[in-house]
């Protein structure tokens, strides 16, 4: 399946085609302070295992930093 994380094409090769398994595959699985927005949609983490991505969905995602 194909879908677009912050505009660039990415092929879902790993298990169901769940956020959680995108996440993975791009390695944030493991990260914390990040948001993930489905077609301009905040998705609350608690559902990313169960959120079905569906084919050429917009996915962006954004990881908190510090600094100042």
């Amino acid at each position: 399946m194909l879908v677009s994380v912050n505009n660039q094409p990415v092929e879902i090769t790993t298990g169901p085609s769940t956020l959680s398994n995108l996440l993975q595959q791009l390695q944030f699985g493991d990260r914390k302070g990040i948001a993930v927005a489905i077609k301009d949609q905040v998705v609350p983490q608690s559902t990313w295992p169960t959120y079905a991505l569906q084919e050429n969905d917009k996915v962006t995602i954004i990881q908190a930093t510090q600094g100042g």
